[in-house]
């Protein structure tokens, strides 16, 4: 039989090319990128096309108008998706986030990036994602229930504990989270905690989920200390993103005698050579809004977000937004090790550069999975109706942590890969066993 074609190697999928003539076909420059590195880990293990076929597209993608009453009577429109990329091995699982640069792209790439996320966690999940384009901060408490109750009102068909399984994401917090589970259950006539995680422990949620990404984060780069060369009271890290996986990694990091030197969050940034306390950062926030003027144990001075991530350190933490290291700033980048608890906070050209210099880059897909890790935890416990202490949902968290981090740099060693490279090999392999176990072209050549 000869080989099979590979249709990943020529073809250009920057577009949608279902749009109809004569219209704009947007660009899908995001997802477009994303799947360069699908495209690469189907040449590392020779992966049938079908199954490059198969995840080349989201499964589905819905979007919506939700029209909101706003306090003052008027009626304003906000676009929202929700989008369930693949399901091979299990339900859709992904966060919605409300942001003012939410995009189609946006929430397209992010469901591609959790289905590989959750292969790698080994956990029995697709990928999925959803989000609303709006700035929070313009809405009054009212608006914002309002706009989640409306959010889970049109989306209801489409999620669902078996099918699609909801989670907080940027600027939908634990109250946010609560109207959400509160709203499906009304509309489905009875409790149904299992649609969504996250939820705050009255709600069904399950303890060590609120600081769960940053602890998967902190785990992965601790197993690592010994091969990175890596010695906590002499390394010095950086965190971009002072929100609560920015924090928590932080705290976390800070209390195994690592010497946080930089922080920043929306606004602004700080550096203290002799160290920062996390902690008291933290309170300087709550009490200004900003870590802008927060004191260190040393000369404290104040830097841009910026500036931020080219200081000297041993390790950064990108832990904000997307596409914060790109081809401009990447020569400048000094730090050796790079641990993206952001979702894609590398742009591709980055990631190329900063890996050929030399530069460790512990990826997205593995660094923060620590969160959709504890949702599962979270899912099974509202089936089950048994819930966890603390201590045996941290435990299975450092074990699935610590197995996966083992097996990702195994192959970054045995295959000559970069870590991000080693990851999507390490998600494909399982994707692939679902879909070939279905059937592929040479099965039905042979039949």
């Amino acid at each position: 039989m000869s080989a099979p074609v590979r249709p990943w190697k020529d073809e250009a999928m920057e577009t949608d090319k279902t749009a109809p003539e004569g219209t704009e076909k947007p660009r899908r420059v995001m997802l477009a990128n994303a799947r360069e590195n699908l495209r690469n880990a189907c040449d590392q293990l020779n992966i049938h096309p079908d199954v490059f076929e198969e995840l080349k597209w989201p499964r589905e993608t819905l979007a919506i108008s939700l029209l909101i009453r706003m306090d003052d009577g008027s009626r304003r429109a906000f676009k929202a998706w929700r989008c369930r990329y693949n399901d091979r091995r299990g339900p859709t699982k992904g966060g919605v986030r409300f942001h003012p640069n939410v995009s189609l792209d946006e929430i397209e790439t992010l469901s591609f990036w959790m289905t590989f996320k959750c292969a790698v966690a080994n956990l029995p999940f697709g990928g999925g994602k959803g989000g609303v384009c709006v700035d929070t901060k313009q809405l009054s408490a009212n608006e914002l229930e309002r706009l989640s109750r409306a959010y889970i009102e049109a989306f209801a068909p489409f999620i669902g504990p078996d099918r699609d399984i909801l989670a907080p994401d940027m600027y939908t917090n634990g109250i946010v989270i609560a109207w959400m589970s509160d709203e499906y259950s009304s509309i489905t006539g009875q409790a149904s905690p299992t649609a969504i995680t996250g939820k705050p422990l009255a709600f069904g949620g399950t303890v060590g989920r609120i600081d769960a990404t940053a602890r998967g984060g902190y785990i992965a780069l601790r197993h690592l200390e010994g091969s990175l060369g890596l010695e906590p009271d002499k390394s010095s890290v950086v965190i971009q993103g002072f929100g609560n996986v920015g924090y928590h990694c932080a705290k976390l990091l800070h209390a195994d005698g690592y010497k946080i030197v930089g922080i920043s969050d929306s606004s602004s940034g700080i550096y203290d050579a002799s160290g920062l306390d996390p902690l008291a950062v933290m309170q300087h926030k709550h009490e200004t809004g900003s870590v802008k003027g927060a004191k260190g144990h040393g000369k404290t001075k104040n830097i841009s977000n910026a500036d931020l991530l080219e200081l000297e350190c041993d390790v950064l933490v990108p832990a904000a937004l997307e596409r914060q290291i790109t081809a401009e700033n990447c020569d400048r980048i000094k730090a050796r090790i790079i641990l993206e608890m952001a979702n894609g906070p590398l742009s591709p050209e980055a990631d190329k550069a900063l890996t050929e210099a030399g530069h460790i880059i512990i990826p997205d897909i593995l660094a923060n999975a620590g969160g959709v890790t504890v949702s599962h935890l979270e899912w099974v416990q509202n089936r089950s109706g048994f819930y966890w202490d603390e201590s045996r949902v941290r435990d299975h968290l450092k074990t699935t942590m610590e197995t996966e981090t083992q097996a990702v740099w195994a192959l970054h060693n045995e295959m000559n890969l970069s870590m991000r490279e080693a990851a999507y090999v390490h998600g494909l392999r399982r994707i692939a066993e679902s879909v070939e176990a279905r059937g592929t072209q040479a099965y039905f050549e042979d039949t």
